[in-house]
């Protein structure tokens, strides 16, 4: 069984270090690995997250073994998170696939920025049990409508977010480093 939390800033540390176990996962082939690197460290800081833990316009949730810690045990790893960005995008490219996406200029937006699982939990669920939870969230906060990058060349994590109801609207830049990579713009129907 998998607990899916809220983030605290006394989880920024693994988070860090979660983050970089598990981003270049989702790098496509042939990224420079010094790139990789250089984001990282750039990205995913552990006073980073601390500000996201604590910032009100993110929700950081993350997966953990529901197993209870026994009293003097280091806390259990983290098995994945998710990072979700509420408001308007900046980035023009994105504000133009939502707009083809029926998005109204302006509009508060949910950006799933971040869905990362440990490559050992691949395929156990830990991922859509964290997208779920997401997702809830999100609509708690009735922020509308819901979008994501995925790079164009990962269609393993293109077919996991069809499963849950995004589409494409368009497409996007992500820079990694000195490597400029092409993404799909996703987005879910309310």
């Amino acid at each position: 069984m998998t607990l899916i939390r809220r983030a605290t800033p006394a989880d920024a540390e693994p988070l860090a270090l979660l983050a970089a176990e598990t981003f270049p996962l989702a790098c496509p082939p042939g990224t420079a690995p010094e790139d990789i690197r250089g984001f990282i460290e750039a990205n995913f800081r552990p006073e980073q997250f601390a500000a996201h833990a604590a910032d009100p316009d993110r929700i950081l949730l993350v997966a953990v073994p529901d197993e209870p810690a026994l009293p003097g045990t280091a806390p259990a790893r983290l098995l994945g998170y998710t990072l979700t960005n509420i408001g308007s995008p900046e980035d023009p490219e994105i504000r133009s696939a939502l707009t083809a996406a029926g998005t109204e200029p302006g509009e508060a937006t949910a950006e799933i920025s971040k869905v990362y699982v440990r490559e050992d939990t691949h395929g156990t669920g830990v991922a859509r049990e964290l997208l779920v939870r997401t997702l809830d969230e999100i609509a708690e906060r009735a922020a509308a409508p819901v979008y994501l990058g995925v790079n164009q060349q990962n269609e393993r994590a293109q077919r996991f977010y069809a499963k849950h109801g995004f589409a494409r609207a368009g497409t996007k830049h992500f820079l990694v480093g000195g490597q400029v990579h092409d993404d799909f713009v996703l987005v879910r129907a309310s």
